[in-house]
C-alpha cells in the first residue's frame, strides 16, 4: 500500500514491542522498519536503466519473508548497538529489537499482499506474485482512523493503560476493515463471475480490484483467446449484474 499507510503500520508494530520501554521512539523504528521494503523503488532504479525491469524489481526480494528475516536480523543488531548506550544501557534488549524490526517489516509485504500488482512473498525460491487484490492500493477508511489512533497514542506516557487501548483500537479498526474488504471480494466475484455467464463470454481467467481510495467501485477483467474484457461495478448498484463489457482485441 501507499507509504503513509506502511508507515502507520510499521509504527503500531514497534509500539506493541518496544512502546512500553522506550515510548515514542518505538513509533518512531517500527516506522522506520515499515518503510525499509519500499526502498526497493530506489534500488531498482539504481540497478535497471528501465521503467519496467526497475518496476519489476520493487515487491520483489525485499518484499519476501526471507527479507524479513534477515533485515530483523540484521537491523535489530544494529539499532542494539547504537542504541544501547550511555543512559540507555539495558534499557532493552537485542532480541526485542530484532522482534520490532521483524514486525514492521514482515506485516509489509504481507499488506502489500492485499492489493494488486502483486508481491512475492517467497522470493527467491519462487518468483509468483501474491495478490489477493481486495483492497485499493490507497484507502483512506483503512489508513485515516489507523493513523488517527496512533497520534493519539502518542500523548499519554508509555506506561499507562490508554496508551495499549489506542494501539489495540488502532489495529482493531484496520483488521475488521480488511476482514470487510474480503467480504466484498467473495461477493464481487460471483457478481462478475455470473455477469460474464450471462453474456456467454468464455473466458480463461478474470480478476475484479476496487477502484483507487475506495472498496466500493470495482473493475474486473476477463481473458479470452483473442480479446479481453473490461467492467465496472458499484457495490450502490441496485442491479447484481456488470451491464457494460468493454471488449478489446488482443490484436497479436
Amino acid at each position: 500500500m501507499d507509504s503513509i499507510t506502511q508507515i502507520v503500520l510499521g509504527a503500531a508494530c514497534g509500539e506493541a514491542i518496544l512502546g512500553k520501554k522506550i515510548g515514542n521512539r518505538a513509533l518512531l523504528f517500527g516506522a522506520i522498519g515499515g518503510t525499509i521494503p519500499d526502498l526497493d523503488v530506489f534500488i531498482g532504479k539504481l540497478l535497471f536503466n528501465n521503467e519496467i525491469d526497475s518496476m519489476a524489481f520493487h515487491r520483489g526480494f525485499m518484499h519476501s519473508f526471507l527479507f524479513a528475516i534477515l533485515g530483523s536480523i540484521a537491523f535489530g543488531a544494529l539499532v542494539f548497538w547504537l542504541y544501547n548506550r550511555g543512559k540507555r544501557y539495558g534499557m532493552t534488549t537485542q532480541k526485542e529489537w530484532m522482534w520490532l524490526f521483524f514486525a514492521s517489516i514482515f506485516t509489509h509485504p504481507i499488506l502489500d499482499s492485499f492489493t494488486a500488482y502483486g508481491t512475492q512473498l517467497f522470493a527467491p525460491f519462487s518468483n509468483y506474485r501474491v495478490a489477493i487484490n481486495n483492497i485499493s492500493v490507497v484507502d483512506p477508511i483503512y489508513t485515516v482512523p489507523f493513523l488517527i489512533c496512533m497520534i493519539v497514542l502518542m500523548f499519554y506516557k508509555r506506561n499507562t493503560s490508554k496508551r495499549k487501548l489506542w494501539l489495540k483500537l488502532g489495529l482493531g479498526i484496520s483488521s475488521v476493515y480488511i476482514l470487510l474488504t474480503l467480504v466484498n471480494k467473495v461477493y464481487i466475484n460471483s457478481i462478475y463471475g455470473n455477469s460474464l455467464k450471462d453474456e456467454g463470454i468464455v473466458y480463461s481467467r478474470f480478476q475484479t480490484q476496487p477502484s483507487v481510495l475506495n472498496n466500493i467501485l470495482w473493475y474486473g477483467v476477463a481473458e479470452t483467446e483473442t480479446d479481453y474484457y473490461v467492467g465496472f461495478y458499484s457495490l450502490l448498484d441496485s442491479f447484481s449484474k456488470v451491464k457494460t463489457w468493454n471488449k478489446l482485441p488482443k490484436n497479436h
